[in-house]
């Protein structure tokens, strides 16, 4: 990426996270709904940390902090940078102001494309700089999730932007076959990629079947139905022990009103559709419902390989960087060979990689662009994702299984 492509996305990726905190005041940006999420100030706060932190820190001639206090307030994980105020208390940060936060951003953007425009923009520096932009990608996702949570709270249950639509309805669904063998997988080629996609490698895949697209409401709301959510038989010990102490009877931001189910969205409280996507699940409710359809969640590798071979074929696989996150029955572990990124950046993945599964896909937040069929997200099994279901081939016929 040149000097002037890379000057021109930066300015672009910034001013798309103003633009979502626009909707929002100041008390939304303040608050902290869960200890898994983070005030919207604090998103606006830390993306701009990192630029300070990892780039004008290092590159930046004479240079000087905007305030040395934000170097603890908006550290997230970075253990190699020192001290970080607690998560779990992030809403308590009343002080900044969103003014003030707001003037952060407005000050390490003006010296970052500074630097750009210096002698100094080298390989390394633009690199990093490219990194810190998927990264603010990533918040930006992060905080239409965590802004969702929070109204989903409130008693008004409001609408974050009527614009937030939930995408296109599910087609009908086929079973795809795959014949697997020794595949490779991993980024490969050109363009930028996080550390744990890397290296790429070969791997050996039975031959599989994936579903078409994802699991709908409607076919999820059958299991609902069918007293799935009080049966032990398909949920993991874990799952089942999570599903009891959360008392979850259905997906998180379901909701009964006058005998009808409800979804709350970004758009508000909406009815039901039977036929979008299922979305919101944890790992464990993903799981239980493969196992009640006679099915099982694909592997993060049979998901990448699918998606390689029916972007070659021309077969329509949907749903894939545009609807949820899609839980796979992988563990989230480093590749054979693999190595992070030197210094503190090293931690922005390589350590996470324990007690995680890995989501492939992309979702209607995740920024157009963003996303790629090697990308690996992860979480631990009680966050929310969606899923397709996949089947090894021969064990039984698939052809029926969401008749409903």
């Amino acid at each position: 990426m040149t000097v002037d492509t890379l000057a021109q996305a930066y300015r672009s990726v910034r001013q798309h996270t103003l633009s979502l905190a626009a909707p929002l005041s100041a008390e939304d940006c303040c608050v902290q709904s869960m200890p898994d999420a983070s005030p919207i100030k604090w998103h606006l706060g830390h993306t701009s940390w990192f630029f300070e932190t990892f780039v004008l820190e290092r590159w930046e001639p004479h240079f000087r902090s905007f305030d040395p206090a934000f170097r603890v307030l908006f550290n997230s994980y970075y253990n190699a940078v020192g001290d970080k105020h607690p998560r779990a208390q992030r809403g308590m940060l009343t002080r900044p102001s969103l003014d003030t936060v707001k003037a952060y951003r407005a000050n390490v953007d003006e010296r970052l494309q500074g630097l750009l425009g210096s002698s100094h923009a080298d390989a390394e520096l633009l690199k990093l700089i490219e990194l810190g932009l998927h990264h603010e990608q990533q918040h930006q996702e992060l905080m239409l999730t965590d802004v969702k949570h929070l109204l989903s709270l409130s008693p008004l249950l409001p609408a974050y932007s009527l614009d937030r639509q939930a995408p296109t309805l599910a087609s009908g669904l086929d079973w795809l076959s795959f014949s697997g063998g020794l595949v490779e997988v991993g980024h490969g080629g050109e363009g930028f990629c996080f550390d744990n996609e890397l290296p790429r490698h070969q791997v050996w895949l039975q031959p599989y079947q994936l579903a078409s697209r994802l699991v709908t409401n409607g076919e999820y709301l059958a299991f609902v139905d069918a007293g799935g959510y009080a049966n032990p038989d398909v949920w993991l010990a874990a799952g089942w022990d999570w599903r009891v102490a959360q008392k979850r009877e259905f997906p998180l931001y379901w909701r009964q009103r006058e005998g009808a189910w409800h979804e709350f969205t970004l758009a508000g409280l909406m009815p039901l559709d039977a036929q979008q996507s299922v979305v919101h699940l944890s790992y464990y409710e993903a799981d239980a419902y493969a196992r009640w359809a006679g099915a099982r969640l694909p592997t993060e590798f049979e998901w990448e390989h699918a998606v390689r071979k029916v972007q070659d074929s021309g077969q329509a696989l949907s749903q894939l960087f545009d609807h949820a996150w899609q839980w796979t029955s992988s563990a989230y572990a480093a590749y054979p060979g693999f190595h992070p990124s030197p210094g503190a950046v090293g931690e922005y993945n390589g350590k996470f990689m324990v007690n995680q599964y890995v989501l492939r896909g992309g979702s209607m937040a995740t920024p157009p662009g963003h996303a790629r069929s090697s990308y690996r997200n992860f979480f631990p099994q009680r966050h929310a994702g969606s899923f397709r279901v996949c089947d090894w081939l021969g064990i039984e016929n698939q052809a029926n299984l969401f008749q409903l």
